[in-house]
This record gives C-alpha cells, sequence and structure tokens, in this order.
C-alpha cells in the first residue's frame, strides 16, 4: 500500500511539474536538432563524469555486482526520502526507456537504492544519472539486473 501511494504522489508530482512548471511556449516550438544534440552532450557528460559509460557500469557489476556512486552534498538540499522517491519515480514514468514498474526505489538519508531489471548497461546508467540528478540525494547504489539473453 505504501508503494501505491508514493507510484501516485509520483504521477501527480509529474502531472503538476508537466502542467505548470514546464515553459510551454518552448515546448510547442519545433525542437531544432542543435538544441536536441546539446541536451543530448549534456547528458552524456554527466554520464562520463559520473563514469555511468556501458563499459563503466559492465565492469562495476562484474566486479562487485552493483553500481554506486555518491554526490557531493549541498548545503540546505535537504529533502524527505519520500519526496526523494517520489521524485525518482516521476522521472522514470517520464522516460520512454526505463520502466517505473521494473525498477525499485527507496530512500534513507538521503541515499537512493534502485532494486530491479533494465535491458542494457546504458538504461543502468540513465537510472542512476537521473536518480543522482535529483536534489537531496547524496548517493545511489544501484543494484539493477541485466537479464541474460
Amino acid at each position: 500500500m505504501k508503494y501505491l501511494i508514493i507510484l501516485v504522489l509520483g504521477v501527480a508530482l509529474g502531472i503538476y511539474v508537466d502542467r505548470y512548471q514546464l515553459r510551454w511556449p518552448e515546448l510547442t516550438r519545433p525542437v531544432s536538432s542543435e538544441h536536441g544534440a546539446a541536451v543530448r552532450d549534456g547528458l552524456d557528460d554527466k554520464l562520463h563524469q559520473w563514469r555511468l559509460t556501458p563499459d563503466d557500469i559492465r565492469q562495476d557489476l562484474a566486479r562487485t555486482g552493483q553500481v554506486v556512486r555518491n554526490q557531493a552534498s549541498n548545503v540546505g538540499e535537504k529533502m524527505s526520502d519520500a519526496r526523494i522517491v517520489a521524485v525518482v519515480k516521476s522521472k522514470y514514468i517520464l522516460d520512454r526507456d526505463l520502466s517505473a514498474v521494473e525498477i525499485h526505489v527507496s530512500a534513507h538519508d538521503g541515499r537512493v537504492a534502485l532494486e530491479g531489471t533494465v535491458d542494457t548497461p546504458d538504461l543502468v546508467g540513465r537510472a542512476v544519472a537521473l536518480a543522482l540528478d535529483t536534489g537531496g540525494v547524496s548517493g545511489v547504489d544501484s543494484k539493477l539486473v541485466i537479464p541474460k539473453t
């Protein structure tokens, strides 16, 4: 029941952000390929900075079976664990390639734990990056599994 409430809060938060926080004129005009490339480059920079490339993910999974990343904490950026879980889940809901149903998110004192399955090492990196890029998160412990085919 607790997880259902958290999921509903995450969806409500996503709808709120989508409806009231996004700048609609920018969303309705056609996105140029330059803007799309800049967004991809920004995510790629974060993936390299946090060592979340597919090769890094494979090495971590082979060595320890999990992916752990930490982030320097910012002063005054404390959020409740329930709110962190709701924000991370809403990010997964809005991402086309990640399944919010197949990734279990929990948080304790700003540290996020991810468990579940994803299809590729790229998606492990994306899931960890989205969680790390959430305010109030001090670190991410990922035990996401890639099914063997």
